[in-house]
């Protein structure tokens, strides 16, 4: 992945939060390495800390940013060697003031994301100001994987309940393949349901493999600003 350019506003803004959250890993901690453009600039710091000695072991929630993790020499490991972790840091689509629910997926690693963020004792979320929204969904669809097979049943179902599904696809016109070979649905929030209800039709919904609201999961959030950084907690 390419590291933004130093230059533009929106990414000194996620480079201040990169680098804040970075600084929140101590020696010897068990972290978690998120996916997307902030993350990335948070694996960059991360790997330049290990390379002046910091010791920690890491877990990536994509192939691309295990590819940029090992690039760094940053050591790995995998849930069978290493079953907890003591932080994520990761990076999301939108941002619920108050809450800190999240919307995540649009890099495509939902999934992963999740799973990692179940197994650390703490989530901390790395953002431009961009990202923070009053009401889930006003921004970015939300990103719903679901598997291949008899994917036109799960999108009549999504359909018949509101979520007016939409197959992300490729460049060249065919679907989007996730890591864990898996497809994706774009949809919207229906308004007569709260954000809970969504979360839990879908949960219930045959067909899908995960969604990407991250509801309840973030207990810290950095807004990065070409100024400084402003850290938000919880409200719950």
């Amino acid at each position: 992945m390419s590291l933004p350019k130093q230059n533009d506003p929106a990414e000194a803004a996620k480079r201040a939060a990169a680098q804040w959250a970075a600084s929140q890993i101590e020696d010897g901690m068990k972290v978690g390495l998120g996916s997307g453009s902030t993350s990335a600039l948070v694996i960059a710091e991360v790997g330049r800390r290990v390379a002046e000695g910091m010791k920690i072991t890491a877990i990536a929630t994509s192939l691309r940013s295990q590819e940029q993790a090992e690039s760094l020499k940053i050591p790995m490991s995998n849930f069978g060697d290493t079953p907890r972790l003591d932080v994520t840091i990761d990076g999301a689509d939108e941002v619920q003031e108050g809450t800190l629910h999240l919307i995540k997926g649009h890099g495509g690693a939902l999934l992963r994301e999740k799973i990692v963020a179940m197994a650390s004792d703490k989530l901390l979320i790395a953002v431009d100001p961009s990202k923070l929204v009053k009401t889930l969904g006003s921004v970015f669809q939300l990103p719903v994987e679901i598997v291949p097979f008899g994917w036109e049943t799960t999108y009549k179902r999504l359909s018949d309940l509101g979520f007016a599904p939409e197959m992300r696809m490729k460049e060249d016109g065919t679907p989007y393949i996730t890591d864990g070979q898996h497809y994706i649905f774009h949809c919207a929030l229906p308004s007569e349901r709260t954000t809970e209800g969504n979360a839990e039709a879908l949960k219930h919904t045959v067909g899908v493999v995960e969604h990407g609201l991250f509801l309840g999961m973030a207990n810290r959030v950095v807004i990065g600003s070409p100024d400084g950084i402003q850290v938000l907690e919880a409200n719950r």
